[in-house]
């Protein structure tokens, strides 16, 4: 890492929930956020969710955001790296971001180290023990035959149809959101323990719980969940030496 450079993580801010007009005073305390870590970011990881629903035509996107996708667009053209993981309700990214903002895309968890330290990147769905529900869910989802027949419908049923199924479920989960389970049953943490056992990590850095947690797995590695930005505003900055979580206020 270059010297007083910083790599900055972030998830689930949802943007588009509950309504436009908090959507938007939350979209505006992004952009903030983005635009004052820019001057001393050499990388800036948005790790899933970043939009409450998002689904890609082949010539049509979701309208709004424009603020959010305007920086990262410029943030982007001045030289430093965005990488975007696609998260359970924005799975459908596919060129659109990429040729549009220069941003990265993954979909899966990724391995990079900073510095000798080793990081496990990923959004965190479908990982982990339980939750074979969603874990079948996804794979429909993913499956390109299924976002061909999604295509076929027009836009405005599609969309609101996806808009009031990801509401439906965002209230069912809230409850669970909010409450800490335990390292014994959080599953995300589960499956950190469990790679650790193969293979050396320094910090695994999540999104998708929604809490921000910070967990000592053992003398040497750290479970990271970087919460969402509805009701903590949280973050993840790593400058070269220490990892902290923290709070934008």
């Amino acid at each position: 890492m270059s010297t007083n450079k910083k790599i900055y993580f972030a998830s689930d801010f949802h943007l588009g929930i509950p309504n436009h007009e908090k959507s938007l005073v939350r979209e505006k305390l992004i952009v903030k956020w983005l635009d004052e870590i820019k001057d001393d970011a050499q990388e800036i990881f948005l790790m899933g969710d970043l939009f409450d629903f998002w689904f890609e035509y082949k010539h049509t996107v979701p309208k709004g955001f424009i603020r959010l996708l305007g920086k990262i667009a410029e943030i982007s053209d001045s030289g430093i790296p965005i990488t975007l993981f696609t998260g359970n309700h924005d799975m459908w990214m596919f060129d659109y971001l990429p040729k549009e903002l220069g941003v990265t895309i993954y979909r899966e968890p990724i391995i990079r180290i900073f510095n000798d330290k080793k990081f496990l990147l990923g959004h965190g769905d479908g990982l982990g023990p339980g939750d074979k529900g969603y874990k079948f869910i996804k794979k429909v989802f993913s499956n390109p035959f299924c976002q061909w027949l999604f295509t076929r419908l027009h836009p405005n049923f599609a969309i609101n149809m996806a808009n009031f199924w990801s509401r439906k479920s965002r209230l069912s989960n809230a409850p669970v959101d909010e409450i800490f389970l335990g390292e014994e049953n959080e599953w995300l943490v589960m499956h950190s323990k469990e790679i650790l056992k193969k293979e050396h990590f320094d910090y695994f850095i999540f999104g998708h719980r929604h809490l921000p947690l910070d967990i000592k797995l053992n003398e040497n590695s750290r479970y990271i969940n970087l919460g969402e930005w509805i009701n903590y505003n949280s973050y993840a900055v790593f400058d070269g030496t220490n990892l902290e979580l923290k709070k934008y206020k």
